[in-house]
């Protein structure tokens, strides 16, 4: 079959010169990336999110249920798209570290708005102080937007400690809370 018979086929048939259909085709090709190319600017296709970790308030506690070492684990999520969405659901499979189903069911949803920030708070529980990695580990996320709900894991920032002669060091996100949590644990004030 010859590429004037296709041609026909479709009723195009007064498009008989091909530099003619060679332009359409361009320009329907270039139309189509730029509106992709849009929508995944604007975070309408895979948001666009930047995760801080808040140790500020994280403090040592033993959890009534599971009597394991806990603490609390203060997550900014910002929207830096336009697009609104929610996580729904947080997991990680890290050594020495468990995290524990939120208190109330509605606080494992948090919903960002474009251009907006929000706070999610989980709860943590250190099961091992020692078999923590030292290698920076991923979490996986849910997360839902007008798309659907789609998975994705992050790898967050490290830390940066402070060494007694003063020079920082950058350490693993969860080792840094681990480290934290524990040495606030055993330290007198705790008890």
């Amino acid at each position: 079959m010859a590429s004037d018979e296709i041609w026909q086929q479709y009723g195009v048939t007064s498009w008989r010169a091909e530099p003619v259909r060679l332009r359409v085709v361009i320009w329907t090709s270039f139309s189509l990336v730029m509106v992709t190319a849009f929508l995944w600017g604007t975070g309408a296709v895979s948001p666009h999110i930047s995760w801080n970790i808040n140790s500020f308030f994280a403090g040592a506690w033993v959890d009534e249920k599971s009597g394991a070492l806990s603490t609390r684990l203060f997550l900014e999520i910002e929207n830096e798209g336009s697009t609104t969405f929610t996580v729904s659901g947080l997991s990680m499979n890290i050594p020495g570290l468990r995290l524990l189903p939120a208190e109330n069911p509605g606080a494992e949803k948090v919903t960002v708005e474009g251009g907006d920030m929000e706070v999610m708070e989980r709860h943590v529980a250190i099961t091992d102080c020692a078999a923590v990695p030292h290698t920076p580990q991923p979490v996986r996320f849910t997360y839902e937007t007008y798309l659907g709900a789609r998975t994705a894991e992050v790898t967050w920032d490290s830390w940066q400690l402070t060494g007694p002669d003063g020079a920082t060091v950058p350490v693993a996100w969860q080792r840094g809370l681990s480290d934290k949590v524990c040495s606030e644990a055993v330290s007198d004030e705790w008890s």
